[in-house]
């Protein structure tokens, strides 16, 4: 089993640090580690250390680092706007993305979307989906950690900003003749990838952004939920940019 990643503010300057707080109660308490296992610190912009754990305390575990790396940020990023999904569609859809590979993700309030994002209970939904990025990224031994845009949300006017400044953007779109697998990707910059949430993009929300230089595309003959289809269309990009 590969060793487990805790996210740190800042990575120790010297050799010796002691992890405390949450992370720290969840390797000493939760996970149980014990002197002599091995583990991986992660700043969550790309640094990592490798270290050693000399001992535990109560909610803290004292660590001696033996490795130290830096992870250059991917180029091309990829980035979803995530049409904001009812129930726990929108979380499974967030961990899914961020196990794969996303680098942002951008909560869209859509026309169709069930669920709205208002007021506290907008705030607290983007606060669950930042924390579901943090747990995925650390159970994919992710350097980076991916960034949730959005305060909370972003209209369709401003989603059509980002896809008209990205070096590629496609829509998802049960009804897109032209494949992602392929379509043209750029070499650099973002690529900007819109999932609809469960009733779907909305004709005028298409047309905005064809408008704003997106390329409908589907993935293959089915209509995957919205909790999967970013996930798939993940795969098929970072496949396709050599990611895996």
């Amino acid at each position: 089993m590969s060793a487990p990643l805790f996210l740190v503010d800042d990575l120790p300057g010297g050799k010796r640090f002691t992890l405390a707080g949450a992370e720290g109660h969840h390797a000493a308490t939760v996970q149980r580690l014990r002197a002599g296992e091995v583990l991986l610190l992660g700043d969550g912009r790309g640094g990592t250390a490798v270290a050693e754990v000399t001992g535990v305390g109560r909610g803290s575990i004292d660590v001696e680092v033996t490795q130290r790396d830096f992870v250059a940020a991917p180029d091309p990023r990829l980035v979803v706007v995530q049409g904001i999904a009812k129930g726990d569609r929108g979380e499974l859809a967030v961990q899914a993305m961020t196990e794969i590979g996303v680098d942002e993700i951008v909560p869209w309030a859509a026309s169709r979307s069930v669920a709205q994002w208002r007021g506290d209970r907008g705030v607290k939904a983007r606060e669950k989906w930042v924390s579901t990025t943090r747990e995925a990224a650390k159970q994919a031994r992710r350097p980076w950690l991916p960034v949730v845009s959005g305060s909370p949300d972003v209209s369709t006017k401003k989603a059509s900003g980002l896809l008209s400044a990205a070096a590629a953007a496609f829509v998802l779109h049960e009804e897109a003749t032209d494949r992602l697998s392929q379509a043209k990707l750029p070499d650099a910059g973002d690529i900007v990838l819109v999932v609809g949430p469960e009733g779907g993009i909305s004709d005028q929300e298409l047309g905005s952004f064809v408008a704003a230089g997106a390329q409908p595309v589907r993935l293959g003959e089915s209509v995957l939920r919205t909790s999967t289809a970013g996930m798939a269309a993940l795969a098929v990009l970072s496949a396709r940019l050599e990611r895996w």
